[in-house]
């Protein structure tokens, strides 16, 4: 029973990547309604029980702008509606298919690396003792983690950068994984689930070059991008399946070094199955670069119908220098 309102509510489930919490669009009534379709007769109210012992529970409004709004696209609540079936849709039809593959990235919460205080509890005789003040000047460096997550084989990767989190650090962190994967000669279209903003923002055109370049034409692959709402980044799939296990994983732990941190994350499972791997990338990202006229007109850039501005896909073996569509 669990597993079949799981599998109803997927698409339209939310989480903390700091804690369990998780939420679903979906109303109770429409679950219920639902399950009877496939002749399982629950009325809402054993649903809500269902959904309790599961994690789920009611939120209200939460007051808190996750991008700048004056940076943010803007989008109708109706637009953002028809955006969410629009992801299910994809998902469901690249999930049909052997030789594509459904990825979800972000960036998590930049962390100090040393004796710093991190916020959680863990069991312990004693408390550790850490500084009273989290000052760059005390720390090692800096931990800038990225994370790219396969729905499908409940695996990530998480790359620890040390400097900014740009586009082209996000787009590296995805070749990383893209690299790494056993299968890669097969792949022939990938689906990248993001957030609206940011490092692989929708109006990011340095991610949409990188993404040309090292991904499309280095392995010959067609990727397809679906950002995200602006305000909705916590229905990214990773929030909830990865982040958030691997911050209750190093929770109340100081981070003292780079290797801490890197063990941390590889520590991290899940009753699922949840199977991580970590990596350190050590090149310094400069911020502020753009792409020339030139580079732009150089993406083979293909705008869905559906709001283009957060669905798009970019082809490889360029046959024409031709501009399309603006993002």
């Amino acid at each position: 029973m669990i597993q079949i309102i799981e599998n109803l509510i997927e698409e339209e489930t939310a989480g903390d990547p700091m804690s369990d919490a998780k939420w679903t669009r979906t109303t109770l009534s429409k679950i219920s309604e639902l399950l009877k379709e496939q002749d399982i007769n629950v009325c809402p109210n054993t649903v809500k029980k269902l959904l309790q012992n599961m994690g789920y529970s009611l939120k209200i409004n939460y007051k808190r702008f996750e991008s700048d709004p004056k940076k943010a696209t803007p989008i109708s609540i109706k637009e953002r509606d028809q955006q969410f079936k629009y992801i299910k849709q994809v998902r469901k039809e690249f999930n049909n298919r052997e030789d594509s593959i459904v990825i979800s990235v972000d960036s998590k919460k930049k962390e100090l690396i040393g004796n710093f205080y991190n916020k959680g509890r863990t069991w312990c005789k004693a408390p550790a003792q850490v500084n009273a003040y989290d000052f760059l000047t005390l720390a090692e460096g800096k931990f800038n983690p990225y994370g790219i997550y396969d729905l499908k084989h409940n695996r990530g990767l998480v790359v620890g950068g040390i400097s900014s989190d740009t586009s082209e650090f996000a787009v590296n962190s995805i070749e990383r994984w893209l690299r790494s994967q056993p299968n890669k000669a097969n792949i022939k279209s990938l689906l990248i689930l993001a957030d609206g903003g940011g490092s692989n923002g929708s109006s990011n055109k340095m991610w949409k070059y990188g993404i040309q370049k090292k991904i499309c034409e280095k392995y010959n692959i067609e990727v397809t991008v679906c950002h995200y709402p602006p305000g909705t980044s916590k229905f990214n799939p990773i929030e909830h399946h990865m982040f958030s296990e691997l911050s209750k994983n190093w929770a109340g732990q100081p981070l003292k070094t780079y290797g801490t941190a890197l063990n941390f994350i590889r520590g991290t499972t899940a009753k699922n199955g949840l199977d991580i791997k970590a990596e350190i990338d050590m090149r310094n990202y400069e911020t502020g670069i753009k792409i020339t006229d030139q580079q732009w007109a150089e993406i083979n850039l293909w705008p869905h119908n559906t709001i283009p501005k957060l669905n798009y896909t970019i082809r490889p073996n360029l046959n024409r220098k031709l501009f399309l569509h603006g993002p």
